[in-house]
């Protein structure tokens, strides 16, 4: 059991907990419970949990030990290089390169987030960041009325959803492409507004509602020889 004390030497001060949000997220994307990871790392649970909950200063040979649980590193749960894009990380050696089925494909882009949609402007194409959910098979978003989502609406476009693991070199990507349209039915946008979600992080008065309804949909996953495909539950 590692008891740790804010203030002596060798320790990484958290903030306002932005370390244990970030602990806690990848345990759950990795599908492990906190007393596996606990366990795992070689800490008691009951430390893990205050870790998780408290803004606290985590010993570096702890937070090595549970990076290493989590498959990743102790400088990626600092939040070091949210800065800098993703993907500077080195490639595997023996990078294995195979295509999603649409199944799987889906599955990856069932649970929502952030995704990418790329647009053709007068001015040349551009690809613009939204807050999406997947609704029977249709990607929803909001965007203002007077932005370029809303002026591109009837117009194809292509949506690319992708995610990395640095740490294990390995990551796949999702593209999904069809024709935009206005979402009118009412009475799913107060469902989706009860929801809440998804609530653009960009904030403002985002109140028109987009869907695409995909014509084509393919992916992408790269993986090491020593790393079997990922589930799409864990990412």
């Amino acid at each position: 059991m590692f008891m740790q004390h804010a203030g002596s030497a060798g320790k990484y001060p958290t903030g306002a907990g932005d370390l244990g949000r970030r602990i806690a997220l990848r345990r759950q994307q990795l599908g492990l419970s906190r007393r596996e990871t606990a366990a795992r790392a070689g800490m008691a649970e009951t430390y893990l949990e205050y870790v998780e909950s408290s803004p606290a200063a985590v010993d570096i040979a702890a937070l090595t030990r549970l990076a290493g649980t989590l498959g990743t590193t102790p400088q990626q749960l600092l939040g070091g290089g949210l800065d800098l894009p993703p993907g500077r990380g080195r490639a595997s050696t023996r990078p294995v390169l195979t295509e999603l089925g649409a199944a799987e494909c889906w599955a990856r882009l069932a649970p929502g987030g952030v995704g990418r949609v790329a647009l053709s402007t007068s001015e040349g194409p551009v690809v613009l960041p939204v807050n999406y959910l997947v609704l029977d098979g249709i990607l929803v978003f909001r965007t203002t009325a007077t932005g370029l989502l809303a002026s591109a609406v009837g117009t194809n476009v292509a949506f690319e959803v992708d995610r990395l693991d640095e740490a294990l070199s390995t990551g796949w990507s999702v593209l999904a492409t069809g024709t935009t349209a206005i979402l009118e039915d009412q009475e799913t946008i107060e469902h989706l507004t009860h929801r809440g979600f998804p609530t653009p992080w960009a904030g403002g008065d985002r109140d028109v509602w987009v869907r695409i309804e995909p014509t084509a949909v393919t992916g992408r996953i790269i993986r090491t020889e020593q790393t079997p495909p990922p589930s799409a539950s864990n990412h």
